[in-house]
């Protein structure tokens, strides 16, 4: 039986992240960060929304394709050089995205909307951009948030995690608070969200 479309689209998408020069080692084994980081975001989608739709798996699969090409130190160190880091980084995913899907075969619209779901336009106003950043946060919240507050003070953790949680719809509070998180990061965030 031949491969669907969106079976090609999502091998030819972990080709591109395979690619990537940082590594992850996890259970005695070295994966490329960006593979794994997109695996977890198909996986935590289909948790969150068992019927989510081609172009939203294929968008959250693509979220941080080749995202090693292009650098934090890249920008000035600030506030806008962060933001414009990340402005330049959702308009490269979306165009290796749309090249691979024109390439598979598919129509125009599909493209627009992957294109239009991995820059998370109009967050809280278009439901499947809201999915999209509810699984990001829940992603960060399963698989990096314990690392992450061991290298930071409480204060930035705390900070951290109210920006996370205002990003998050009421469905996605209710799924995070269902993660297996340790007692300490429990605590951590139960006093951001109080």
């Amino acid at each position: 039986m031949n491969p669907t479309n969106f079976e090609i689209a999502i091998a030819l998408i972990d080709k591109k992240n395979a690619e990537d020069i940082n590594s992850i080692h996890l259970h005695d084994a070295l994966f490329s960060k960006e593979l794994l980081y997109s695996k977890r975001m198909s996986q935590k989608l289909l948790q969150f929304k068992g019927g989510a739709s081609e172009e939203l798996q294929i968008a959250a699969r693509a979220q941080h394709i080749c995202r090693w090409k292009i650098t934090r130190n890249e920008f000035p160190m600030d506030r806008v050089g962060y933001l414009k880091w990340r402005e330049t980084l959702k308009r490269m995913h979306a165009e290796i995205t749309s090249e691979i899907l024109k390439e598979v075969g598919y129509p125009d619209d599909f493209i627009k909307r992957v294109s239009f779901l991995i820059n998370k336009k109009r967050i809280k106003k278009d439901e499947e951009s809201q999915v999209i950043e509810d699984v990001i946060c829940l992603v960060f919240l399963d698989y990096y948030f314990e690392a992450f507050s061991e290298k930071h003070e409480e204060e930035k953790i705390i900070t951290i995690l109210q920006k996370t949680w205002k990003k998050m719809s009421s469905e996605g509070h209710k799924f995070a608070l269902n993660l297996n998180f340790s007692e300490k990061s429990l605590t951590l965030i139960k006093k951001a969200i109080a």
